[in-house]
Order: C-alpha cells, then structure tokens, then sequence
C-alpha cells in the first residue's frame, strides 16, 4: 500500500464512525420528538378552552427540553398557552412550522390543529390526534 493510501484509512474511519454517531444520535432524538408528540396530540385532544395545571406542566417539560426538536418545543409552548385559542405569536410559530421544509408531517398536522383550535378541537382534528396517540 502507498503511504497515501495509509493516510486516508484513518480519515476513512472517522468519517464513517461519525456517521455511525450521528445515525444514532438521530434516531434518540426521533423517539424523543415520538413521545412528545403523543403528549401533545393527548392534551389538544382532551382540550376544553385551555390545557389544564398538569397538561401545562407536561407542556412545559417538553418545551424546555433541548433533546427535542425546536417545532416539538414550540409546539408544546403554544398548546401551554392557549385560552380559547392560540395567542398571535403562537400562530406565528405554527404558520412558520407549517411552512417549513424541515418540520415532519406530525408536528405539521399539530400546528395546523393549534392554529384552528376555537375553544376545542374541530371533530376532524381530534380524529386525527388519535391517530397519533
């Protein structure tokens, strides 16, 4: 082998460990997003003017947990906050998670749920959050 070739088997390695990392790193973080995902679809789906001390609590939790992805953690900042329906900059948030390219199907599907929320969950919205659960 040429010493060239020697050179690039280390880089080769790191570069492939660094896969396997950050493969793995994903997936936590996708079972992560899972899990607060069901909370969430679970208050929006029980919702009744505004989440109740310990949805709130629940919300909370999930929006200041950084292993969660920033359209879950905003997700469960609106669903916090809502009384009767989501506040303007909540909306915002919603309408920019819907929009995005990076945002996956579920938190979509919630932040278009959050942003027609007028007291409660529409009958189709709430059938679509058992689906999720």
């Amino acid at each position: 082998m040429s010493y060239s070739v020697l050179k690039k088997i280390p880089r080769a390695i790191a570069s492939l460990s660094l896969i396997a990392f950050l493969a793995s790193v994903s997936q936590v973080a996708l079972a992560d997003d899972s899990a607060a995902v069901k909370t969430i679809a679970g208050v929006l789906v029980g919702l009744n003017h505004f989440p109740s001390a310990e949805d709130k609590a629940a919300l909370a939790a999930i929006a200041a947990d950084e292993s969660n992805g920033m359209a879950v953690r905003a997700l469960a900042n609106a669903v916090a906050n809502i009384q009767h329906a989501a506040t303007a900059e909540d909306k915002a948030a919603m309408e920019q998670i819907v929009a995005s390219d990076m945002a996956d199907s579920q938190s979509k599907s919630l932040a278009q749920i959050v942003l027609s929320i007028n007291h409660v969950p529409s009958a189709e919205a709430k059938a679509s959050l058992q689906a999720m659960l």
